[in-house]
């Protein structure tokens, strides 16, 4: 016989429980993640404004200036932007997939709970 406390339904209410503490968990940091690319793409454009800036700064200034190394800089740092926000949209892909599978598992074993009269 089991003892008190380790049946299926303990079992039930411990994976329900779970679900419902895991679940604000995720949904706060897919707004981090959410609010961090938003970043990342503002970053992104002001870099390329920047760059631009320094270009026809160069164009325009009548004593040659090396410009070219802090365009490439920024160029790089723009890149590293883009690469940073593609794991970030990765990231925050797997969190959408996995508070849908929360949602699904939750509805799931309350159906069940139900189903079962606890």
């Amino acid at each position: 016989k089991m003892a008190a406390g380790s049946g299926p339904g303990a079992r039930e209410l411990f994976a329900e429980g779970l679900l419902q503490f895991l679940r604000p968990a995720v949904r706060q940091l897919d707004r981090h993640v959410h609010s961090v690319r938003e970043s990342q793409v503002e970053l992104r454009e002001h870099i390329d404004s920047l760059a631009t800036e320094l270009c026809r700064i160069n164009e325009d200034q009548k004593v040659a200036l090396d410009l070219d190394p802090y365009v490439k800089k920024l160029l790089n740092a723009r890149r590293r932007v883009v690469l940073v926000n593609n794991i970030l949209q990765n990231a925050q892909e797997r969190l959408r997939r996995l508070n849908h599978s929360v949602a699904k598992e939750t509805v799931r074993r309350r159906a069940m709970l139900e189903a079962g009269g606890y």
